[in-house]
């Protein structure tokens, strides 16, 4: 036999190898023989339910030999590269915009055309990717269709669920090329280079005032609106945050989650156990700026003040 000798009666596309033919024979025929016994979706290649098998398992065996990141499929991979070597060999022929993947042409594009093709069909929301669709719907239907297999807990993305494995497996894949330190997320080592910066790029539209996190944004802007929107459901109390809630629930609960690893004293708030710590370490980092004298606490510091000001 020679190459591309397996000809599709068909369509006529040649292969090289039989195998191959056969494959490609069930896209005309509907036949999908491959079955995922995890979800049992059909699929018409067994390589295509290799791949997504991964969506449940977490799987990424493909990585960045440069960046560490890693991916399910080799596609996904070679076109990650591109991010590294600068490359965009995709270009829009209407306003001439470069682009690394192909994928991001494509949806590049439908600014021009104003083509949105995916609806849903429950909210009316639309997407320019079919992908994108398919997570939205999730939030309508609670799927969560990734598993884990170690604590079975269960997500609604599969990059969820990678995020999840690290508490299991202690992977922390992103470095900071500063001071060193690991993060299991890419989110949280962006945060964490702002404590380098500087940057805080969330900016009040009422103050002015601008933090490195949003969430930081969000809870600040509440001193503004004067909303509460966490309840105390023992005692009716609001709170701007979350962790203000938490806090203020020890207070019925009696729960004390910090612990002193000198003498054993539990306290209800971490801020409590540094200042009851030093009692131990002789720490006095409060300085008045007029005689010198040093306290444990701010409080000490302040009311000391009262004797040079009278």
């Amino acid at each position: 036999m020679t190459e591309n000798s397996y000809n599709c009666d068909v369509c006529h596309k040649s292969f090289s190898q039989k195998s191959n033919l056969k494959t490609h024979v069930l896209i005309h025929t509907g036949e999908k023989p491959f079955r995922c016994d995890i979800c049992g979706k059909s699929f018409a290649g067994g390589s295509n339910l290799t791949k997504h098998k991964r969506t449940h398992t977490g799987e990424k065996p493909y990585q960045c030999d440069i960046c560490g990141k890693s991916f399910s499929v080799n596609h996904n991979l070679t076109s990650h590269k591109l991010i590294h070597t600068g490359e965009k060999p995709y270009h829009c022929d209407i306003c001439g915009k470069s682009f690394s993947q192909n994928s991001l042409l494509t949806y590049h594009k439908r600014i021009h055309t104003g083509e949105r093709a995916h609806r849903c069909d429950i909210c009316g929301k639309i997407f320019s990717e079919s992908g994108a669709l398919t997570r939205h719907k999730r939030t309508h239907t609670g799927d969560k269709p990734y598993d884990c297999d170690i604590c079975g807990s269960a997500f609604s993305q599969s990059d969820f669920l990678t995020r999840h494995k690290r508490i299991h497996t202690g992977e922390k894949p992103y470095h900071c090329d500063i001071c060193g330190k690991s993060f299991s997320e890419s989110g949280a080592l962006t945060r964490h280079n702002r404590t380098h910066t500087g940057d805080k790029p969330y900016h009040c539209d009422v103050c002015g005032r601008t933090f490195s996190q949003i969430d930081f944004l969000v809870r600040h802007r509440r001193i503004h609106t004067g909303e509460k929107p966490y309840h105390c459901d023992i005692c009716g109390k609001l709170f701007a945050g979350c962790s203000d809630l938490t806090r203020h629930k020890r207070i019925h609960t009696g729960d004390k989650p910090y612990h002193c690893d000198i003498c054993g004293k539990a306290v209800a708030r971490s801020s409590d156990l540094t200042r009851h710590k030093r009692t131990h370490t002789g720490e006095r980092p409060y300085h008045c700026d007029i005689c010198g004298k040093y306290f444990s606490q701010a409080g000490g510091l302040s009311r000391h003040k009262c004797i040079h000001t009278g």
